[in-house]
């Protein structure tokens, strides 16, 4: 039988077992199932993963998104440019990565997008993150991403930085936390809230 799955730690806040389950029972796919793989460490768990002729595909999620390009064989351009793998392809054993979260990101984004939507925050610093910076880089628009950890970098800026008057700048916030995923949907990114306007675009 072959085996697609999802690669992740926790797995609690996903619903791709349940997705793709239900579609192969509505759409009559048959010899495939679809299986959690909750790793815990990927050097010691990954090596079973690719000794397992039957598994056919992954898809990658949180927190491995970035640590998962040590194992690949091979990656795909946008994987490449962003850093970052979210699916991976395995045909005779070679583990193939790629990006889909920069074009189901873009797809979605610029339904909404205004011309005055030029400088945005990325709240977190995962993989998610990364795909978003690639679009918006592709897009021209101005970032900087928020963190809860050290400023290494000129684009880092902590949560106590994200005041009303820089949200005044900062019109476009995405978040790529795990804030507000299944279970802990009361959670929230910590920013003002107050000084969203109608011309913010989250």
């Amino acid at each position: 039988m072959k085996v697609y799955g999802l690669i992740g730690n926790p797995l609690t806040h996903s619903f791709s077992y349940r997705y793709f389950s239900e579609k192969f029972l509505r759409e009559h796919i048959v010899g495939i199932t679809y299986r959690n793989f909750e790793i815990d460490n990927l050097p010691s768990q990954v090596p079973s993963l690719k000794a397992d002729p039957d598994i056919c595909g992954l898809n990658v999620t949180i927190p491995y998104k970035s640590a998962i390009l040590d194992f690949l064989d091979e990656v795909s351009p946008e994987c490449a440019a962003v850093g970052a793998c979210n699916c991976i392809k395995i045909v005779n054993e070679k583990w193939t990565g790629y990006n889909t979260d920069c074009i189901g990101f873009e797809n979605s984004f610029i339904k909404q997008l205004q011309p005055h939507h030029q400088k945005a925050l990325i709240l977190g610093t995962g993989g998610s993150s990364k795909a978003v910076a690639f679009v918006l880089r592709k897009l021209k628009i101005d970032y900087r991403f928020v963190t809860r950890g050290s400023k290494t970098h000129p684009l880092l800026i902590n949560y106590n930085e994200v005041t009303p008057s820089l949200l005044d700048a900062f019109q476009v916030i995405i978040n790529t936390t795990p804030s507000g995923m299944f279970p802990n949907v009361l959670e929230s990114p910590e920013i003002p809230y107050d000084a969203l306007t109608n011309s913010h675009y989250c």
